[in-house]
């Protein structure tokens, strides 16, 4: 057997929670309580990443979290755009407009069009994290 140096055995453990990190799905971003800008009381947004899109419909793409607090809540009468989003952490409990609530926990996904309500309210006792991929036209 060969024998294993620092810088070996430093390889290989970043490897193997780079492995884990990324079989777990991906990990939160811990933000300072007053990072990004307030959309409502308890509700930050943190602008992460934009680029051009690939997708013909769509002129760029953004890449942006919303935070909330335990039990804030957020609403939006009419999305500016499309857009895909995903439960980072925690649990929201999502309204679309009559007759469309559900609750998405770590790791869901699901979508909303431009023109759609959406309304957000964190259930849970923690922190949850909205990450908003916007679909921004041409």
């Amino acid at each position: 057997m060969k024998d294993v140096d620092r810088r070996s055995a430093l390889a290989l453990g970043l490897a193997a929670t780079s492995a884990v990190v990324m079989a777990d799905g991906a990990m939160a971003q811990p933000y300072a309580p007053n990072e990004g800008t307030e959309l409502a009381p308890g509700v930050r947004r943190i602008d992460v990443s934009k680029r051009e899109s690939m997708i013909p419909a769509y002129k760029s793409v953004a890449l942006r979290d919303v935070v909330y607090q335990p039990k804030s809540k957020s609403t939006n009468p009419s999305m500016a755009n499309d857009m895909v989003c995903h439960c980072l952490e925690g649990e929201l409990r999502v309204n679309q407009g009559p007759g469309k609530d559900f609750t998405v926990k770590k790791g869901d996904v699901w979508s909303c069009n431009k023109g759609l309500p959406e309304n957000n309210e964190n259930m849970g006792s923690g922190v949850a994290i909205m990450r908003v991929i916007d679909l921004l036209p041409t």
